[in-house]
């Protein structure tokens, strides 16, 4: 008996976070690449699929399950109604959206046509913070958490100068490194309401920010786009005293190396989400309604 039908997938947007899918993608047993979509011609050459430089044509060519979208954050929403328009699920990188209003529209037409949206939240997938959550079971009440997610955002981007645009990364730290952030401690934390945030900019980009938030108990997430190195991790304080981390990092000697195996974890959650359809639910827009309320409360 054969198993279940290879989902093909189109891939929006062939940056610095496109190898990490195309491997994924490479290995998975539920998917296979279909097309590609990028502006740039030369990041077309090599995928032995079709290729396109806009999204529309690669969606009116047909042939598609699916979409990624892992282009610049200002169009993430335009892409991905255009892509549920077709009918098509659609996997989109953080942050959903740049505004709230565009994730919310996104959102309801996902509903309308009954088909899943699905937030690319990789870090919910790294298997130190998976060990560190399934060690939480049976342990005593968190009292206190805290996730950093700190890096020299130069040293990360690549080619992708977009990230240091306001207008097209969202506005620095928070709006794109933000709802990875956040949604470390729903995972933990449950739903979440902001208490208090600080952000410091230069150039008008959001180079540090912390923010406060409560779910079932207080947490602190530190977030820096100005740091020597890299430091990426999660600490819980329980009400016993006891005191335990997950480094995100920690295992992976190659440069970015633990994202590999996290968009392995994004697929997999994805083909999940393609089967649900509209009745799949993330914390995409709650991220999103979090930093929204952020920038509003500090006042940008």
């Amino acid at each position: 008996m054969s198993g279940p039908r290879l989902i093909r997938l189109g891939l929006v947007g062939l940056g610095v976070i496109s190898r990490f899918y195309l491997a994924a993608i490479a290995s998975s047993p539920r998917f296979e690449l279909a097309a590609v979509c990028d502006l740039d011609e030369q990041a077309l050459a090599g995928h032995h699929v079709p290729a396109y430089r806009s999204h529309r044509a690669m969606l009116d060519a047909g042939g598609l399950d699916a979409v990624v979208v892992t282009a610049p954050n200002n169009v993430h929403a335009r892409v991905a109604l255009d892509v549920i328009a077709r009918g098509l699920p659609v996997c989109v990188e953080k942050p959903l959206a740049i505004t709230l209003r565009a994730g919310l529209e996104v959102a309801e037409a996902a509903r309308a046509w009954n088909v899943a949206l699905f937030t690319a939240f990789h870090r919910r997938y790294n298997a130190n913070v998976l060990a560190l959550h399934e060690k939480l079971t049976g342990a005593a009440p968190i009292a206190e958490l805290t996730v950093r997610y700190l890096e020299r955002i130069e040293d990360h981007v690549g080619r992708d100068r977009w990230y240091l645009d306001p207008a097209r990364s969202g506005g620095g730290c928070l709006a794109d490194n933000g709802p990875n952030a956040l949604d470390l401690v729903r995972l933990f934390l449950g739903e979440l309401t902001l208490e208090s945030v600080r952000i410091t900019r230069a150039a008008g980009i959001d180079r540090q920010a912390v923010l406060r938030v409560r779910g079932t108990a207080p947490a602190v997430v530190e977030l820096d786009w100005s740091y020597p190195g890299e430091t990426k991790d999660v600490t819980v304080r329980l009400t016993d005293g006891t005191v335990l981390r997950a480094d995100m990092l920690a295992g992976y000697d190659e440069f970015k190396g633990s994202l590999w195996h996290e968009y392995a974890g994004v697929l997999d959650a994805f083909a999940h989400a393609v089967a649900l359809r509209s009745k799949w639910r993330d914390g995409g827009l709650a991220a999103l309604d979090l930093v929204d309320e952020a920038y509003r409360r500090e006042g940008a």
